[in-house]
């Protein structure tokens, strides 16, 4: 048994966040742990041990999801940031509104959203893809759900954003985000039902506290998660789509004309390009993985996105193909703290995906524009130049 390899590489340097996929290559011939010197965190690579580590949560703890340690303070008490038992009761008020039961009541209307949505783009021929779908649409679907209003509904592109962004190291983009997220922090920390619209999920939750089912003074920190885990990751997988379908105009060609391809085409979408570049966790011990140890204390980052390229797993992983339906992809994580909301973002996609695929024939894009991010990967700018309608 061995210390890991090391690198010089920095997770979290401007090019490598950008289009990281020729660095996670790197790492993941080197092994499936490496010790990056740079950033003092010892990075998963390989799809085998990423799943091993994610369903393994009392030797991996989610004690310290962030590279910082300000961040990993602020959530503290929350269900993204604690371990089973607590994050188990923490969890299940959170993910009580996003069961398929409850979803099922919902489908119809986002469905009916996105499709309305997707015809007035098409009929104005061309417009920008991040701002007037990737965007409007998580961002609606999610402010209707919680019942945000007003002042909080303009500000939830901002806060979510910044929730995300200051997960990762003390750089100047953690910096920047944290008086951001701040105010996102406050808010939750005094908001009461009334300022949530009635019938609301978010009132729910303020109920659910009321009866005694979450512990006193826990809703604000459940909406919290919703808007700061729930938004950006979403944004990014809606942009995607996008562009993956300008990109692969015989990949939408095939949804086209199979839509049971609906499904599986997320899928691929999530494997190929994932929302999120690294995630935290904390070895509570030494733990071996392929014959290096992971000494105890030590930072660990998911690659989520290295694991999901994984040749060891996936043939030909750097292609793009929807017939794949990769249904084991990491992008959601896995284990018990597999993403709470994927119900509803696979809800929200699916929507997007059937109502493109069944109104446009093609897309023609321009040059996306991506701006480095700690932790979430997405496009900024996508101008779709051109749509046939189908």
């Amino acid at each position: 048994m061995t210390t890991p390899p090391t690198s010089g590489i920095d997770l979290f340097a401007d090019e490598v966040v950008l289009d990281p996929y020729p660095v996670y290559a790197e790492l993941r011939e080197q092994g499936s742990v490496v010790h990056l010197l740079k950033n003092d965190v010892h990075v998963l690579t390989r799809y085998d041990a990423i799943r091993g580590a994610l369903a393994d949560w009392e030797s991996f703890s989610s004690a310290s999801i962030g590279f910082n340690p300000a961040v990993n303070e602020a959530l503290t008490g929350t269900s993204l940031a604690s371990d089973p038992p607590v994050h188990t009761q923490l969890r299940a008020t959170l993910t009580e509104n996003l069961s398929p039961r409850a979803l099922r009541g919902m489908k119809g209307r986002i469905e009916a959203k996105a499709d309305a949505l997707v015809a007035e783009l098409v009929e104005q021929g061309s417009f920008e893809a991040i701002d007037a779908l990737a965007r409007a649409f998580p961002l609606e679907v999610v402010a209707d759900l919680i019942g945000f209003t007003g002042h909080v509904r303009a500000n939830m592109l901002r806060w979510g954003q910044a929730a995300m962004q200051v997960i990762g190291p003390m750089n100047q983009r953690t910096a920047e985000s944290f008086p951001i997220a701040g105010e996102l922090y406050g808010w939750c920390s005094q908001v009461r039902a009334t300022d949530l619209a009635e019938g609301s999920v978010g009132r729910g939750i303020f109920e659910a506290e009321a009866r005694g089912t979450v512990p006193p003074d826990t809703a604000g920190h459940i909406i919290h998660q919703y808007l700061g885990a729930g938004v950006d990751t979403t944004v990014a997988a809606i942009g995607n789509i996008v562009a993956l379908f300008g990109a692969h105009p015989d990949q939408l060609d095939l949804v086209r004309k199979d839509p049971s391809l609906v499904p599986a085409a997320f899928n691929e979408v999530l494997r190929f390009w994932a929302p999120v570049h690294a995630w935290g966790r904390r070895a509570t011990k030494d733990v071996e993985i392929d014959g290096t140890v992971i000494p105890e204390g030590a930072q660990i980052a998911i690659l989520f996105g290295a694991g999901n390229r994984d040749p060891r797993h996936y043939e030909n992983p750097d292609t793009f193909l929807v017939t794949r339906n990769p249904v084991d992809h990491l992008s959601f994580g896995y284990g018990p703290h597999g993403c709470a909301g994927q119900g509803l973002a696979r809800l929200e996609a699916h929507a997007v995906i059937e109502a493109l695929s069944r109104r446009v024939k093609r897309l023609v894009v321009g040059p996306e524009v991506r701006v480095p991010g700690n932790i979430t990967r997405s496009i900024e700018q996508l101008p779709v130049l051109e749509v046939v309608p189908a």
